[in-house]
Parts: C-alpha cells; structure tokens; sequence
C-alpha cells in the first residue's frame, strides 16, 4: 500500500488524493446520516483472492454514479519502472500509490516495509530512503482524510463577499498590523477553496482601527489648537502692541471724572469706558513713556473720543482740558464758589446760595463750630486740590467732594488731640491758626515761624500785645479784599469779630482754605520767642522780631519800600 491509500484501517482515501482511486466503502462516498456498512462495526479481514485481468478499468462507483478511473486517469504508473523485477504475489489485491508498482496479476513484486514511525495512521511502510513525498504536508496539501461517517457532501460555491470600492490609507485601515498574517490567510484560502469548503469572511477591523484613529487625531488635535490659542493669547498678552487708536481723535468730546487715588489702570479702564482710548493697557504703557505722565491729577477731564493714548495723557497733562475746580491753598470760598458756577455754567452767586442753605447735609465733622459769628461755616473745610466739576454736575455734588476730603485730612493729622498740647480748645480753633498762617506766610520757614506768632500772641501772659493778633488777613477777609495798605481810622472804627486789632484772640472762624503745608507747620512751630513779622518788600520777604524795638526797625524798611 502507498503512504496515501488505505490499509487493513478504515481510512478511505481522500476524495481529492492525487493517488485517489478508492470509491469508498459500498461502492460510494458517505453522505450525511448514511448508515455504514456493517453496522458500523468493523469489517471482517478475509483472504484477499488474486485478480487477474485488466481491473484497473473497471469502473468503480464515486459520487452521484460517476466512473473514476484508477491509475491511468491520474498520471501514475502501476509500478514502479526502477524495480522490474517486482511482481505481485498471488492472493494480493493491488494497492495502488504504492512505490513497488503493480503488474496485471494484482500480485505485489515487494515485501512490504515495517511502518513508519511518522505515520499518523501506523499503517503505511517507510517509503525508499524516507524520500516519499508527503503531499499532506506540502504548501498546497489537502487536508486529511476523514471517515465515511464524518463525510460533507461539497458545497456550492458562493458568492465573493463584497469588497468596498473605496480604498482606505494603510494607517487608518490598520494595513500594517495584517501584513505579517497576509500570507497566511491567502494559503489558507487556497486550499479551502481547493478543498471545496466555503468559509465565512472574517469582519474587517479597518473601520473600527480608522475611527480609533480618528478620535486619536481629534484628541491631539484639539490639544494642540488649545496650546496654540493659549500660546497666541499669552505672546498678545506680554509683547504684542496693545491695540490703540491713532491720531487726535475725532470731533466728538466726553467728561471723564477720575477719582482721587486713582492709579494708571483705573484711569485707564474709565477712559476705555467712555471710548477716548481703544484699551487701559495702551493708556498704561502710553502714560510710562510720557515724561510727567504719572503726575496726572484727580478731576474732570474734557477728551475727545477714539484718540491714541499718547494724545489722552498729554491731554490730561494740559490745564485747560480739566473740567476741574482748583483749590488754592489759602483761597476763600468766595472765590472757590465762583469758579465752580463758571465750570458748571450756572449763574452767578447758585453755588454760594446753596451753601450757606444746605452746609449742614455736607459731612463737616463734628467739632465745627457753631458761632453765629462764623462768616461761611465752610470756610476752611474746602480743602486744597483738584476736584471734577464739569456741565451737567450739581453745586452741591463737587462742594461735597471738598467737605469730604478735608475731612479725611484733618482726621489724619489728629487735630483734635494736638489742639490741647498746642494751648487751643479744639480743632476748629486749629484749622484757624492754619488759615493765618497760610494767609501771611509765604514759605515754609515762614509758617513755622508765623505759627509760633500766633501762639505766643494768644497767651494771657503776652504784654507786647496784649493777646491782640493785628493782623492785616483778617480784617482783610472781612472785606473781601487784599490790601497791605489799610489806615488806622479804617480799622479802629471796625469793631467786627473779624477785625484782630480791635478783637482779641482768634476770629470767629478760619478765614481761607490752609494748605497741607501750612497745617504741618501750624502742628510743628518754631520755639525761638518770635512775636513780631512784616512783610519788609510788601509781598514776598517777611522779617520777624522778638522785641518792639525790633519790630519798629522793620516797620520803617517797609514803609521807605513800599512808599508808605
């Protein structure tokens, strides 16, 4: 027997052996649920007869009564040519495949060879040298044979499964994972379809991979669109320009107020606001590079829109597009009260009327004096410095500011507690040192040295002037004027409280608006014994004494001065 035909076994050849010749049991192929020959049992081993003749042409049931031939129909010889003197042996039957070949007789020339270790049925003889052929083996082998019982009749032919006509990227598809299996899966094909055999196609992971993919691209997609965002808003954020207008502006003009204290930011983010600049962080930059652009003061501003911030700080740099009020140190209110009417364009005298009627709703504090004496209870309470007072605000809206920042000042100096340890009764009597100080000094030296004036005047124990003050500023308040020339019939006949040569002690109440200046010296006067002053060129150099005769000395340099 040939390694690939069937022994005293029941193993049939394959139906598609190459050496196939065999139709199997009764003269046909098992079907499914047919009953095999003898009961399933084992068949009986009887002595095999000689056959003579020419029986490899007799044909031999197969499949739906088809005549398969044996040897001639394959391409095999019925012996092997190599061993001619080979014959077979009577009461053999032939065995076709077999490599010692057969002769018309039937009968084998070859005693047959012990069987081969590697063979799997343990029947078939080890072929000449272990050279035979395994076409089981083989790239293209068939599979092995199988028992009649276990036997599938072919099956039709199928349909190609459906192939998508659009072709996918290797990447997306997942073409580099399948590579490797490539081969493979193409050798299995072949001998399934050789072998008849249909097989179900396997689902593709390309579309699964390529929407893996796709969301891997998304997610660093995304990533990276959010870093360059960042990355964008970071880099405009530190080094690009800010953005800005250009130019002047345009013809259409706004008040701004900025608050006291407001920085660079917050006058910037107002200016923004009210569309005069295109954004705080150009104001910023623009009021850096600006010589004195930091000295910008609290107020009311008149701007026009849309201009560069460059043209917005040197604007607010000018005096004369503030929309502001100014405080002198040492003004009146008189004179207060009438630059506020020409800012808020109202008639003459509306601010001074609604002062003396509504003072009281100001927020003075609460140790103003309430002498009915007092000329204006806020004089002395408008302090110094810049206030917004622009077309369309109310007189009392800006007075309110000033009350409300002397307020604040005069808090922070304690006045209250240093008028005692200066010999005053209170802190309203401070504030009108400092408003005779600020009235006759001019420098800084000269409140010092003025303050100490006025307190060794006011003590019970000064014989020069008997606590008589004698000064010029307040009967000159009284009168709402500024002479240096007043004669002494003028002021012996005033017998007002305000009148100091005919009064003794302070004047009923401060006769201007002190400055910081003057108030620090007014809390920190000199101690050198001065009692006299005056004013020897009229206006600007002021001289002390500390005795009459002194004092007589400089009264004459003044009058050859001044011609009096």
């Amino acid at each position: 027997m040939t390694e690939y035909g069937r022994g005293p076994g029941s193993e049939p050849w394959h139906p598609q052996d190459p050496l196939y010749g065999d139709g199997g049991w009764e003269g046909q192929q098992a079907y499914a649920g047919h009953q095999a020959a003898y009961g399933g049992r084992s068949q009986q081993q009887y002595p095999q007869q000689p056959q003579h003749g020419d029986w490899q042409h007799m044909p031999q049931p197969g499949y739906d009564g088809q005549q398969y031939p044996y040897y001639a129909d394959q391409g095999q010889t019925p012996y092997d040519p190599q061993y001619p003197d080979q014959h077979p042996q009577p009461g053999q039957h032939p065995q076709p495949g077999h490599q010692g070949g057969w002769d018309a007789t039937g009968t084998h020339g070859q005693v047959p060879y012990a069987a081969d270790p590697g063979d799997p049925y343990g029947q078939h003889p080890v072929a000449y040298g272990a050279e035979q052929p395994d076409f089981y083996a083989a790239e293209d082998a068939y599979p092995p044979p199988e028992p009649p019982g276990r036997r599938r009749p072919e099956a039709e032919p199928g349909p190609d499964p459906a192939v998508d006509d659009e072709e996918e990227h290797a990447f997306f598809a997942g073409g580099g994972d399948d590579d490797e299996d490539a081969e493979p899966h193409e050798r299995a094909g072949r001998a399934e379809r050789r072998a008849g055999k249909g097989r179900k196609p396997v689902k593709s992971k390309k579309r699964r991979t390529g929407c893996a993919c796709m969301v891997v691209v998304l997610v660093f997609g995304g990533g990276l669109g959010g870093v360059g965002y960042y990355g964008y808003k970071f880099y405009q954020n530190r080094f690009a320009p800010a953005p800005d207008y250009a130019g002047d502006g345009t013809g259409e003009t706004v008040t701004v107020e900025i608050p006291k204290g407001a920085g660079g930011w917050d006058i910037g983010r107002r200016l923004k606001e009210a569309g005069v600049v295109k954004s705080a962080e150009a104001f910023v930059h623009a009021q850096g590079t600006t010589p004195g652009g930091d000295s910008i003061q609290a107020g009311a501003y008149l701007l026009k829109k849309e201009m560069s911030a460059a043209s917005a700080v040197r604007m607010m740099l000018d005096p004369k597009s503030q929309n502001n009020v100014m405080v002198r140190p040492g003004e009146r209110n008189a004179g207060v009260y009438q630059d506020i009417d020409k800012k808020l364009q109202l008639a003459a005298g509306t601010t001074q009327r609604i002062a003396a009627k509504e003072y009281r709703t100001f927020g003075l504090p609460s140790w103003v004096s309430s002498d009915s004496n007092i000329k204006d209870p806020l004089e002395g309470f408008l302090f110094p410095g810049s206030y917004a007072a622009a077309k369309g605000m109310k007189p009392d809206a800006v007075l309110k500011q000033m009350v409300a920042q002397a307020k604040e000042r005069y808090a922070a100096y304690g006045l209250d507690a240093k008028a005692k340890s200066l010999g005053l009764h209170n802190a309203f009597e401070l504030v009108t040192v400092a408003s005779l100080v600020q009235a006759e000094g001019k420098t800084h030296d000269d409140f010092r040295k003025m303050a100490e004036v006025v307190y060794n005047r006011l003590k019970p124990t000064n014989t020069e002037t008997n606590q008589l003050l004698q000064f010029d500023s307040t009967y000159n308040y009284l009168k709402g004027t500024s002479n240096i020339h007043i004669s002494e019939k003028d002021i012996n006949s005033n017998q007002s409280p305000y009148n100091t040569y005919t009064h003794k002690g302070l004047p009923p109440g401060p006769i201007g608006n002190p400055g910081e200046d003057a108030l620090k010296a007014t809390l920190n006067p000199t101690h050198d014994g001065w009692i006299y002053f005056v004013a020897t060129d009229g206006t600007t150099n002021t001289e002390f004494a500390k005795t009459y005769e002194e004092f007589k000395q400089l009264k004459d340099k003044f009058n050859a001065t001044s011609g009096n």
